[in-house]
């Protein structure tokens, strides 16, 4: 669905071109109703270049041109940059932040309460418009605001709205979950090689499975366990594989870096 929504995003690094990207490729947002705020003159260029967005490097352009704020920066220099912002900001702008670890009563305390605010966690995916992010709404935002945060990460991949408790362990399962999934690519074309196949090959037949298996599951919305059954024939090579990963303790040992991943991220936010 289109928007006439204006977007201004504060940061104009990966994420922030994922975004702007994603936005413009789906039809949500106009090139036009687009600008971003980035110090770095070279960056600039390049988005204005590739995308055909606007630039600035000033708050109050921004400000005055959107009415959506993107936060698109690191969580160490939120503070600086929250403050820089809060003398143009007004009831009129609807702030999104996707720095990880950032609580919204850490914006809240910067912007007051009564700033409409949502908080994303989004993962690297983004990058190439594969992204899956969950988001969370403070008081002083409406189910307009959360509607129109949830159309523009869906742009980006799959965006699902959960109560702001929830965003550490979304951080451990998918904020993290590229790291464990790539550690599990790297492992099977190392299998593929003790196996006996040349890497390059081992390497582009693991990463069509995973690709595959992925979207098998996607479009068929059938449960890991049928699918997986699916494959695994009685006494067959499928099951005696998947008996080593279970002597190995592969399920316990994921669910436990799931849970220590979003202890950690706890601990970052607090």
């Amino acid at each position: 669905m289109n928007t006439s929504e204006k977007i201004g995003l504060i940061g104009g690094g990966q994420m922030g071109e994922a975004l702007v990207r994603g936005m413009i490729e789906s039809g949500l947002v106009q090139a036009a109703n687009i600008m971003t705020a980035e110090p770095d003159e070279k960056r600039c260029a390049y988005l204005q270049e590739t995308y055909g967005i606007q630039v600035t490097a000033a708050a109050t352009d921004l400000c005055a041109f959107a009415s959506v704020l993107i936060l698109a920066i690191k969580p160490q220099i939120m503070q600086p940059v929250l403050e820089q912002y809060k003398p143009v900001m007004g009831s009129q702008h609807l702030l999104i932040s996707i720095a990880a670890g950032v609580p919204l009563v850490a914006i809240e305390q910067v912007v007051g309460d009564g700033q409409r605010v949502i908080r994303v966690m989004p993962n690297t995916p983004a990058l190439v418009l594969a992204g899956a992010s969950a988001l969370s709404p403070n008081k002083a935002a409406s189910p307009e605001d959360l509607e129109l945060g949830l159309e523009i990460f869906s742009a980006i991949g799959t965006c699902v709205h959960l109560p702001e408790n929830l965003l550490d362990a979304v951080t451990g399962l998918s904020g993290s979950g590229p790291g464990y999934v790539f550690t599990f690519i790297e492992a099977m074309i190392d299998g593929g090689v003790l196996a006996g196949i040349p890497r390059p090959v081992a390497q582009q037949l693991v990463l069509q499975t995973v690709y595959g298996s992925a979207k098998l599951a996607l479009e068929t919305g059938e449960p890991p366990a049928v699918l997986k059954g699916m494959v695994t024939s009685p006494g067959g090579t499928t099951i005696a594989g998947l008996q080593v990963l279970e002597e190995a303790g592969l399920r316990g040992t994921v669910m436990a870096a799931v849970d220590r991943a979003t202890k950690r991220s706890r601990e970052l936010g607090s």
